[in-house]
């Protein structure tokens, strides 16, 4: 790497912690560290921080409200670690925010290989978004610096880390129908969910936001037996 890119580890468990920070700088990157919920955005904020490995329990705020403030203010790589293994907890993690999820225990090589994936997909996301950050479709448009989403009539929302990678897929495939499990590899989570059908969960999520319903849709269209279509022009 031309410049060590900068890692946050958010563990309160002191041996742990250690342990991440040691690994990492090892292996050539910036490390910074806190056990404190409280101290993380300000350290997000005030560092040139491209992804946080962040745990869950944590004292102060748990790493779901983290995530959230965390992706309300930059969109730089989240993966949650955390000794939690139940499919709710990786759905919440992710509809918070987080890009990736990691268990306890886990492999530190596989943990490096995620982290160094996510870094690469954040600066691509930054490189495209710096060539051209708006994009428009049928009287819509998608802020990508933002991650905002204006309907016709000029309401704002602000999409999901989920959402946002689901409807990325869907413009840049326009007009060609993909499966789920087309939509999987085009995503940051694809090791969160062996089934595919998490991406029906998400685009029930989008069509929401697009003021759409599964019947009438006309945005996102269901390819009944194959997957779904993105039917709009996209500018």
């Amino acid at each position: 790497m031309a410049e060590q890119e900068h890692i946050l580890v958010v563990e309160d468990e002191p041996i742990t912690r250690e342990q991440l920070v040691s690994y990492f700088e090892d292996e050539g990157f910036k490390v910074s560290s806190t056990g404190s919920g409280d101290e993380v955005l300000p350290m997000v904020l005030e560092r040139d921080v491209v992804l946080v490995l962040l745990d869950i329990k944590l004292p102060g705020k748990d790493g779901l409200t983290l995530a959230r403030e965390i992706r309300a203010e930059t969109d730089i790589g989240i993966i949650m670690v955390t000794s939690k293994q139940e499919q709710i907890d990786k759905i919440l993690g992710l509809e918070s925010g987080a890009d990736d999820y990691v268990t306890k225990p886990f492999d530190p090589r596989e943990l490096l290989s995620r982290a160094r994936n996510l870094i690469r997909r954040v600066h691509i996301q930054e490189r495209q978004r710096r060539k051209n950050h708006i994009r428009h479709f049928e009287g819509w448009q998608l802020d990508l610096n933002k991650r905002e989403l204006t309907a016709p009539d000029g309401e704002q929302s602000t999409l999901s880390a989920g959402e946002y990678q689901l409807l990325l897929a869907f413009m840049e495939r326009a007009g060609e129908v993909m499966n789920r499990d087309q939509l999987m590899n085009r995503i940051r989570n694809r090791e969160w969910f062996p089934d595919d059908r998490y991406i029906d969960v998400l685009v029930g999520q989008l069509r929401k936001k697009l003021g759409e319903r599964a019947s009438t849709a006309k945005i996102i269209t269901t390819i009944h037996g194959t997957g779904y279509l993105f039917t709009p022009e996209v500018t």
